[in-house]
């Protein structure tokens, strides 16, 4: 009995350790994570001040790097090859797993690491053509010697990295998704840029707005959903003159609605997702020189969206942070200038309704004629399953999305379209950037805007010559007026795209009188400019609001741009409490409503995270909108529909209190406005009441929107920052939401010798056993800034510097 146990005990754990050494579908093995020899426990690190010296093939001489107490590389090499060689590497070294998890993102390829539930995902990039799209980037690149040599030194250097590593040394990331690194390839550095494109640039609301044009009319459409806002402040000052002759503008070939409404109800691209960038001249800076400010808002998360770095070439001195996967410095500043960026919003996504002669889908009708199509197949990879094979149809527009009746993987994508998007375009971004690096001033600076592609950006510059400028920046189709506004008839060659805006005449204003250039994503110009950008942008409260302060500002400071980064003033709320409070009639309120009223009545519009007034204007602003429109625009029918704005539901409340669109269809009596404001706002506390209880510090907006910088896989909270106490929100200058919020501050000022600040909300390794992995965070949350080493050499002396590394 005794050998028998012993047997049965061999047994089971001979089963136990075969089971923990393979893969069960898309489940990983557990063994390798397990392990003491290649598991998690080799991830733990320890941060080290000895100096070091490392052999590896790839530089044409020895680079040193100087790290700083931040973990920040500045890089010296002797030549342009080896200084982007040696950001390849220090970036893999820090960010690999970042670096390709991102990528298979961008290609289609998550389903290989984690299974069918990324299939949706994958179908969908792979259908609106990520791939092609990063494959016409490579062509750009690999066609310009110098961005050739840039993408090819750095592809090198990450490969340099991978070509060490040992399986204990893999990321966590890998372990736990049973995965290994493969090699890097140019092609994965464009579609790093085209993921961020994405991110930036497929905003699209044809379909949203073609239904409700086919459910209201053209008449109703143009009244609730107008071209140019009632609030609104620009970034290229009004009244700025266009010092060019425009090219004739395509006339309109709208021929009606072209609608559909198969769309899967997937969240479409994150409106809160914005930036604040402004430069202010030398007249209002203390120092004499002009100083700069940048604050890119994009989703948070863990490892940190950029990548802190110095490159030092005997061609340029730039400093800032880099995108991982990315050569050069994307945002930052030389000796001579600094520059930052925000998003334009730009109207680049375009849907065109095709006619195939048959089944087939050979043959498309365009302009009278039948055309081919070309079909691409894509293998789709899905761990522990088949693989997956889908055939994409390309038009001259662009790929077909989805095939018609499929359900689409997001709500703004129609299906069975072809999508035109500036994503598919040859453009050459690395080029930009290189410029950008060794820029000297302002002639430099144009210059290499001519070069950049997408997403459009609007790019803010400052110089040692005392000039300032920004422009609203990117490769912007010819278009009529809307076009692209409502879908688009694929037959049709006027609805085509005819051209391009000359770079040249892309909006841009240079040291206007007032002193200062400033984005916030909101509209481009007045409508005084020749060509359409786009009918829609950001609300305009955190523009205005950084407007207001920056024309009242005098001998600015980099602490007074640090101060106006973490501004929480709620303008919209400041423009509509006055109009929307004396219209409740305490007396109708009970118990905790009563109360809200009384705290929203005494709020000081500060979104921070203390206020229990935030909490309930915002939800407020929530329901009372819903309460104006749903009824009506959401009738239970299957056309995907969107709402009016804040903008012209204020508008409405304000010059139109007797309108139809406060009453609710669905229900008798009538309601006026004044019913549909108490209605909301009794809605409003009782949603407040169920999710916190009773009114109280659990109202506070900081425990309320719970800001949460989240690990890039779902679920790893271990590796997350959650309940992060910030204040902010949409459509505040801090615009810190639940999700999104500023993923890097930065303030430059200008000098013989330029001092700069800044902070993202994590830390330079992505290892999240590491010290560095999110270190800033709570200097970010707090507001602050941290000194940004800028070195000649690598000689310097600072107190932040910690050691040094020889790549030999």
């Amino acid at each position: 009995m005794r050998y028998l146990k012993a047997i049965v005990v061999s047994l089971i754990a001979i089963l136990v350790v075969c089971s923990l050494n393979r893969p069960w579908g898309s489940i990983p093995a557990f063994g390798p994570l397990l392990s003491p020899f290649v598991g998690f426990w080799q991830n733990a690190e320890s941060v080290s001040d000895s100096d070091e010296e490392i052999s590896l093939d790839g530089t044409q001489a020895p680079v040193t790097v100087v790290f700083d107490d931040m973990a920040v590389p500045h890089v010296f090499a002797k030549n342009d090859h080896d200084v982007y060689f040696a950001q390849g590497y220090l970036t893999a070294r820090d960010r690999l797993w970042q670096m390709e998890f991102q990528t298979h993102a961008a290609a289609g390829r998550l389903s290989e690491i984690v299974g069918d539930r990324a299939l949706p995902l994958d179908r969908f990039n792979r259908e609106i053509g990520m791939t092609y799209g990063a494959e016409q980037a490579m062509k750009a690149m690999m066609g310009d010697p110098i961005a050739k040599q840039i993408v090819e030194a750095y592809s090198a250097g990450v490969n340099a990295w991978i070509s060490r590593l040992k399986p204990a040394d893999y990321p966590i990331e890998y372990k736990l998704l049973g995965y290994s690194p493969e090699p890097w390839s140019v092609l994965k550095c464009a579609l790093l840029l085209k993921a961020m494109t994405s991110t930036l640039a497929s905003g699209a609301d044809d379909l949203q707005m073609s239904n409700v044009r086919q459910k209201f009319g053209a008449a109703v459409t143009n009244d609730l959903f107008p071209d140019y806002p009632d609030h609104e402040d620009p970034i290229i000052p009004p009244g700025t003159k266009w010092d060019f002759k425009p090219l004739n503008v395509p006339k309109s070939a709208d021929t009606g609605t072209i609608a559909n409404s198969l769309a899967m109800n997937w969240p479409a691209r994150d409106p809160a997702i914005g930036s604040n960038d402004w430069a202010v001249g030398a007249q209002k800076s203390a120092t004499g020189y002009p100083i700069l400010a940048n604050d890119p808002h994009l989703t948070l998360s863990l490892p940190s969206i950029w990548y802190q770095i110095q490159l030092v070439s005997p061609t340029m001195n730039a400093c800032g942070v880099s995108l991982p996967g990315s050569p050069g410095v994307i945002i930052g500043f030389n000796k001579n200038i600094a520059w930052g960026v925000t998003n334009v919003g730009a109207d680049v996504l375009d849907f065109y309704k095709i006619r195939f002669r048959d089944a087939s889908k050979q043959e498309y009708f365009h302009g009278g004629v039948w055309k081919p199509v070309r079909r691409r197949l894509e293998v789709i990879k899905v761990k522990g399953q088949a693989d997956v094979i889908d055939t994409v149809y390309y038009t001259h527009h662009g790929p077909i999305v989805n095939q018609a009746g499929q359900r689409g993987f997001r709500a703004n994508i129609p299906s069975g379209y072809a999508a035109r998007w500036i994503a598919h375009e040859p453009t050459n971004e690395l080029r930009c950037y290189y410029i950008l690096n060794r820029a000297k001033n302002y002639t430099d600076y144009v210059e290499a805007l001519a070069y950049y592609g997408a997403p459009a950006q609007n790019f803010v510059f400052a110089d040692n010559n005392k000039d300032i400028a920004i422009s609203p920046n990117g490769k912007f189709p010819l278009k009529w007026k809307e076009q692209g506004k409502y879908l688009l008839d694929g037959t049709n060659p006027a609805h085509d795209w005819q051209g391009w805006i000359p770079p040249a005449q892309n909006p841009r204003v240079k040291n206007p009188p007032r002193g200062f250039v400033s984005s916030a994503n909101q509209f481009s110009t007045d409508p005084s400019y020749p060509y359409y950008i786009n009918w829609q942008f950001a609300p305009a409260e955190r523009g205005i609001r950084i407007n207001q302060r920056l024309a009242a500002m005098q001998r600015v400071t980099t602490d007074s741009m640090r101060q106006l980064q973490n501004d929480l003033y709620n303008l919209r709320a400041a423009i509509a409490l006055p109009k929307l409070l004396p219209t409740i009639n305490a007396s109708t309120l009970i118990n905790d409503q009563a109360r809200a009223l009384t705290i929203l009545k005494s709020w000081n519009y500060q979104n921070d995270t203390s206020a229990i007034g935030a909490t309930i204007f915002t939800e407020w602003n929530r329901q009372l909108n819903d309460a104006i429109w749903k009824d009506e625009f959401d009738r239970g029918d299957t056309l995907l529909t969107r709402l009016p704005s804040f903008d012209r539901t204020l508008r409405l409340i304000e010059r139109e209190p007797k309108a139809h669109w406060f009453d609710n269809v669905n229900t008798r009596p009538t309601e006026t406005m004044a019913d549909v404001l108490v209605s909301s706002f009794r809605a409003t506390c009782d949603t407040l009441a169920k999710k916190h209880g009773p009114i109280g510090p659990a109202w506070a907006w900081g425990t309320h929107k719970a800001t949460a910088i989240r690990h890039l896989v779902p679920g790893l909270d271990a590796f997350s920052a959650l309940n992060v106490q910030i204040g902010g929100g949409s459509g505040i200058v801090n615009a810190t939401t639940e999700r999104t919020g500023p993923s890097w501050r930065m303030v430059v000022e200008l000098g013989p010798t330029p001092r700069a600040q800044g902070i993202y909300p994590g830390g330079q390794s992505g290892n999240p056993g590491s010290p560095n992995y999110r270190n800033m965070i709570e200097t970010w949350r707090q507001g602050q800034l941290t000194e940004l080493v800028y070195l000649q050499s690598a000689q310097d002396k600072n107190l932040h510097l910690k050691r040094k590394m020889t790549l030999k």
